[in-house]
């Protein structure tokens, strides 16, 4: 199992951002995470800066939202999905999408929710 640091995972959307610009090929990991990343352009400028944001804390508290958190859920979902576990998970994916009229993006953001719930609950 990979289990990247802080910095490792930031460092994946950052060289994955910058060789899609260069139109570099893609690893399989690095696919994933550019889908992730065209689908919120509200990161991009985020992503164009290494220096200011690959150590920058992103504390809750001050209502900020960890774009790099928020990202890598969405591929730890994929990743999930891919290959059906927990089983069921694709099931009630496809489920849920259908609910939301086919909406992929707000299907991921309902899931990252329990999640991200599950791992509050975890940590306490």
């Amino acid at each position: 199992m990979f289990t990247p640091s802080r910095d490792q995972a930031r460092q994946l959307f950052f060289d994955t951002w910058q060789k899609y610009h260069r139109k570099e090929p893609l690893s399989g990991m690095e696919t994933i995470a550019l889908e992730v990343i065209l689908q919120h352009p509200e990161y991009h400028s985020i992503l164009q800066n290494v220096e200011r944001y690959l150590d920058k804390d992103f504390p809750p508290e001050l209502g900020e939202t960890n774009p790099f958190l928020h990202m890598s859920m969405h591929v730890a979902i994929r990743e999930q999905l891919a290959i059906d576990q927990p089983v069921g998970i694709l099931q009630r994916f496809k489920q849920l999408k259908t609910r939301l009229q086919g909406d992929e993006h707000e299907a991921m953001h309902h899931v990252m929710e329990c999640l991200a719930e599950m791992l509050w609950h975890s940590q306490r």
